[in-house]
């Protein structure tokens, strides 16, 4: 689905600052592919992808998080999973968007699945790319180094480029794209690093309150698309399957040789995976009206 068309840069007002925004598609339409990046990350994570829906007229948006790309937090604001998805509702409603089709990656996960749970009715789709529900689980290790005090901001304070791009690849049986790696890296300022170190302090494991999540939603049995690196060393693979327990009705694709960024790691794969699922949720409602 090479020669997607470019996608458009902007600002949009919203929770009290201006996050950088990425679109493509029908600017005006009321409903979006809404895509949700992780830590660490940005919008520009989702270039490639956004491109490619807007390529097929369906629209597309991704954000900055606040404190993550070149997005500044308003004074005040809290970094945890609650407020960030608050955000995340001023900002669709700043754009128009009425209906989402909903892509999390990452901590992109809670946030986007928190804001679901409270406007279920607006969910036309999910698409989890390694994050969603997680029964059982309990932080990977460098999230316990974050959470730990003085001895995460001694971790964060000691990221070097070099040692940045060692970290991020020694576990990706692929390699991530070297531009990929760097562009994060550019972002990883020390706002950012603060603001990791809050969000990751002021989250639960995330395993905890799994279970009455999924009774909530299998009960909506939102179609759902599910996209795993089988060498995730963050999120295991196993939990892939276990997101039907949420959404009943999932696709699930666990990718062999992929890691904990799939859409870095295998970007054509998911790019195709993404745009025939969405496609086919929209001619599946078309066909139901």
């Amino acid at each position: 689905m090479s020669g997607a068309p470019a996608v458009r840069r902007t600002r949009v007002r919203a929770g009290g600052t201006q996050p950088r925004t990425l679109e493509a598609g029908p600017a005006d339409a009321r409903e979006a592919v809404v895509f949700v990046h992780g830590n660490p990350g940005s919008c520009d994570d989702w270039e490639q992808l956004a491109g490619a829906v807007g390529a097929v007229g369906v629209r597309a948006v991704a954000l900055d998080l606040p404190d993550f790309g070149e997005t500044i937090a308003p004074d005040g604001f809290v970094h945890d999973v609650p407020t960030y998805a608050g955000f995340l509702d001023e900002a669709l409603g700043a754009l128009g968007v009425e209906r989402v089709h909903l892509v999390i990656h990452d901590f992109g996960g809670p946030i986007g699945l928190v804001w679901a749970a409270m406007h279920a009715d607006r969910v036309a789709s999910v698409t989890l790319i390694d994050t969603g529900i997680l029964p059982g689980y309990r932080w990977h290790r460098l999230a316990r180094v974050w959470r730990t005090p003085l001895l995460g901001e001694l971790f964060q304070a000691t990221a070097t480029r070099r040692g940045f791009r060692l970290l991020l690849n020694r576990n990706e049986p692929r390699g991530l794209p070297r531009a990929f790696v760097d562009q994060m890296y550019d972002h990883y300022d020390r706002r950012t690093r603060r603001a990791v170190l809050a969000l990751y302090r002021a989250t639960d494991d995330p395993g905890a309150a799994g279970e009455a999540f999924a009774e909530y939603m299998r009960s909506r049995d939102i179609p759902a698309l599910v996209i795993w690196g089988e060498h995730d060393a963050y999120l295991p693979a196993a939990m892939a399957e276990r997101q039907r327990d949420a959404f009943p009705s999932a696709d699930v694709h666990v990718l062999p040789a992929s890691g904990h960024w799939p859409y870095a790691d295998a970007p054509e794969t998911v790019e195709r995976l993404l745009v025939e699922f969405v496609q086919s949720v929209a001619q599946r409602a078309a066909a139901a009206a």
